[in-house]
This record gives C-alpha cells, sequence and structure tokens, in this order.
C-alpha cells in the first residue's frame, strides 16, 4: 500500500535531523513498521526502501554535477593503470 504524507514546513528539519541521513521516506516508513510491531501485530514482508524502488536520488545527485566535467577528463580520472603482473607457468 502506498500512503502520501503532509509533513509541515517547520517540522521538516527537525525531522531529516532525526532521519540522520537515511531517505526521509525510508526514515518514515521504518517508524510506521515499527509501531505496528510494537502493538503486537506481526509484519511479515517489508517494503523495499525507496532508494531500492527507483533510481531518482542518484539522478537527481547526477544532474547536480552533469557538464562539470569535460569527456576527455572523465576518461583520465577513470582510466586503469596498465599491469605489470607477468603470466605464470603452474607447470
Amino acid at each position: 500500500m502506498d500512503l502520501t504524507v503532509h509533513i509541515p514546513d517547520e517540522a521538516v528539519p527537525a525531522l531529516r535531523a532525526k532521519a540522520s541521513g537515511v531517505p526521509l521516506e525510508a526514515f518514515a516508513e521504518r517508524v510506521l513498521l515499527d509501531q505496528i510491531r510494537a502493538t503486537g501485530v506481526p509484519v511479515t514482508t517489508e517494503v523495499a526502501p525507496p532508494e531500492r524502488r527507483t533510481g531518482q536520488e542518484l539522478i537527481d545527485a547526477c544532474a547536480k554535477v552533469r557538464g562539470l566535467l569535460t569527456d576527455e577528463e572523465v576518461d583520465a580520472l577513470f582510466r586503469r593503470n596498465p599491469s605489470f603482473a607477468r603470466p605464470i607457468d603452474f607447470e
């Protein structure tokens, strides 16, 4: 079941601080499920955290840095060092 909850703007900073870096959707889900479990109702299935449902957070993070580096700079950052290893003969 999906649920929409409206949080007053003035409460959001306190909620973010309490979540300690966990996405707010995942934190709210955990709090609600913990409250249900505290009443003795068994909760047998966990809903995947939002970061596993969509890649939107990754897309948003990448959008902030898009265009800051040229293709050549990206290639230089991720270029592999040549290996100096030699083949081993086990015979």
